[in-house]
């Protein structure tokens, strides 16, 4: 992950507003939609680096609870 950058993905579940930092090489919304189910622990995350598991989509998302799923860089850079 040499060019791993880190995010911030906001979210709301069942109303309350939740966030964190992730480092990914690359993040797009359907990834947010996923690892913001992760955080909230409805998704599945892998064991191992190289294992392959289904992404939550956000109509799976959603029926949980989850909803308004945002991200951003956190650098300046990116904001400015």
């Amino acid at each position: 992950m040499t060019n791993a950058k880190l995010f911030v993905i906001d979210y709301t579940l069942h109303g309350e507003a939740k966030s964190f930092i992730i480092r990914l090489e690359k993040l797009d919304t359907l990834e947010a939609w996923h690892w913001a189910s992760c955080d909230a622990g409805v998704g599945r995350i892998g064991r191992f680096a190289r294992e392959q598991v289904k992404k939550t989509s956000p109509a799976q998302a959603e029926k949980y609870g989850i909803q308004n799923v945002q991200w951003r860089r956190s650098d300046a850079r990116a904001q400015a």
